[in-house]
């Protein structure tokens, strides 16, 4: 076993001193020891029930003849670091994650692991960890929440709560009607209860093979988690026994299923930034056009919030991520060779599976478009590409040009919006957001969803080379690259220019000359650092392009 190297024989005597300090037996110390990487926490509701999840992996590992050893991994909570510097800190901690669980992970000499995350940098910096070890290693995510109900008995969910303020400041609605949505829009623990980009993340680790049947759409509040947890300590047994790698499962193969179920699902455009890091890892190479022409060939089957009014709840009871890969192979859209960790292919995995609710999961017969949920939009403005979900973005506003409103941080953005400088017809440009420029490559949530609650949804877009919330819904394009920090055309934008966005033909333009784009570039002078200490100025000067997953230099 790879523990043995803390373990046995005189030489490790020392070591196995200190594993005996733990508490532990000569018969526990005999059986593989499997790492739990816990990211429970107590300020992050998706992760305020982890420690149950946990245990109840623990005991699976145990049901089937290992030892289960717990260590920590941060988390951050978007919604909560949402509007401020904190949102600074939020992708940087995907890194983090991953670099001190191979720490760990290398230091300690675990046979095997089971990752337990469940938000939005969490998953795939542990996806990365995985991949990189390249050990035996499963997930278990803690569940997505329950949507909430409002006192007239609607559904709703975060997405909504960040509209109501927007509304609040467009005068449709008062202090009273904000607060309904304060206490009903988030009812219990789990991650944000629509295809956020936890959410997202936590299917396409099913589609990608690395977690059970269930781990993207149980209920955190529901038993069945339990039960898919000390599953999941029972299966990494067999992984470990029969040797079977996250290598041995993250093909070229089966990154180009999750992609081709991301597409289905309409996921985040994060997953557009985390896929191609997580790829890196594993040895492959994702890029972005390769990405639109998986979503030229995939239907879009699911329409869940903020895209529509269905929820993960009801993704689950439709059958969940199984079943939305059921109805892609009808189409012969998936790769079912590929192996999973449950030590089978996905054409043995699909085999039995059934799409439950068509309105809920479309009939591939019959989706909401023929062409997947995000578009990678290339044009003067974005010669290396930026990401846009275009299944949540209104028909009217699929093609729109108009004249740029300029602004280098978001904060500077949220003040004309709510100060009701932006028009219908405008095109909101925010830059100095990206991955260096930020630094942290923040998520625009608070623009866009004030964009929409001020009844501006249909009607203005927003452009930048930050990133947005699962979220956010509209016109709005992200990740900009070349960023503006990086001396990318976006920092070359004057206020009035008109910009020219079509979805359908994967394009977005400045409409200036090259001439006076060279003329402006030759008086253009990078910003000095907005961080100067710490940890974020580190990572600005280590960090790629959002087009190459924001992945860290080495």
């Amino acid at each position: 076993m790879r523990s043995d190297q803390v373990k046995k024989g005189v030489e490790r005597a020392p070591n196995r001193s200190l594993l005996y300090a733990l508490g532990l037996t000569e018969e526990e110390l005999n059986r593989p020891l499997v790492g739990i990487v816990n990211s429970y926490n107590e300020i992050v509701p998706g992760h305020m029930n982890l420690d149950k999840i946990v245990e109840a992996v623990k005991a699976g590992v145990r049901a089937a003849g290992g030892t289960p050893i717990e260590f920590p991994a941060i988390a951050v909570c978007d919604g909560i670091a949402m509007g401020h510097e904190g949102m600074k800190y939020s992708l940087v901690t995907r890194d983090l994650i991953a670099d001190s669980t191979e720490a760990m992970v290398m230091a300690h000499q675990f046979d095997g692991l089971v990752m337990v995350p469940n938000c939005d940098k969490n998953v795939p910096g542990l996806l990365m960890a995985a991949a990189r070890l390249n050990i035996p290693t499963m997930f278990c995510s803690g569940g997505p929440m329950l949507s909430g109900r409002m006192k007239d008995g609607s559904r709703t969910c975060l997405s909504h709560m960040f509209e109501a303020v927007g509304a609040y400041h467009a005068g449709t609605m008062d202090e009273e009607g904000v607060q309904d949505y304060v206490e009903n829009a988030c009812p219990t623990c789990g991650s944000c209860s629509g295809m956020y980009t936890a959410n997202s993340m936590n299917c396409l680790t099913e589609a990608i093979g690395m977690a059970l049947s269930g781990n993207g759409t149980i209920p955190a509040v529901y038993s069945a988690r339990l039960r898919l947890a000390k599953l999941t300590g029972m299966q990494i047994m067999e992984l470990i026994e029969k040797d079977i790698r996250p290598r041995d499962i993250m093909t070229p193969a089966a990154f180009h299923n999750a992609e081709t179920v991301d597409m289905a699902l309409g996921c985040s455009t994060n997953t557009m930034l985390h896929l191609p890091a997580i790829a890196h890892e594993a040895g492959v190479t994702l890029d972005l056009d390769e990405s639109n022409r998986i979503s030229a060939n995939t239907p879009n089957l699911c329409h869940l919030a903020p895209a529509g009014n269905t929820f993960m709840e009801d993704l689950d009871m439709a059958g969940g991520v199984y079943a939305v890969m059921k109805e892609l192979t009808k189409k012969a859209l998936l790769d079912e060779t590929v192996m999973t960790v449950t030590g089978k292919t996905w054409r043995e995995n699909l085999k039995n599976v059934q799409n439950r609710n068509p309105e809920i999961i479309r009939k591939v017969e019959n989706p909401y478009s023929e062409t997947g949920g995000i578009a990678v939009l290339k044009g003067n403005l974005a010669k290396d590409g930026c990401v846009v979900k275009r299944s949540a973005v209104a028909p009217e506003m699929m093609v729109h040009e108009g004249p740029a409103r300029v602004f280098d941080s978001e904060e500077e953005a949220i003040v004309a919006i709510y100060g009701r400088k932006i028009s219908a017809g405008d095109v909101v440009v925010i830059r100095y957001e990206g991955p260096k420029g930020g630094p942290g490559m923040r998520e625009m949530l608070n623009p866009t969803s004030a964009i929409c609650g001020m009844g501006l949804g249909e009607s203005v877009a927003l452009i930048t080379d930050g990133r947005f919330s699962g979220a956010t819904r509209g016109a709005a394009i992200g990740h900009v690259s070349p960023e503006a920090a990086a001396g990318g055309v976006i920092a070359l934008v004057e206020e009035g220019d008109l910009i020219a966005i079509d979805i359908a033909n994967y394009q977005v333009d400045l409409r200036v000359s090259d001439e006076e784009l060279e003329r402006r570039r030759a008086l253009w002078t990078p910003k000095e650092p907005r961080v100067k200490t710490g940890y974020l100025a580190r990572y600005a000067k280590m960090v790629t392009s959002a087009d190459k997953g924001a992945i860290l230099s080495v």
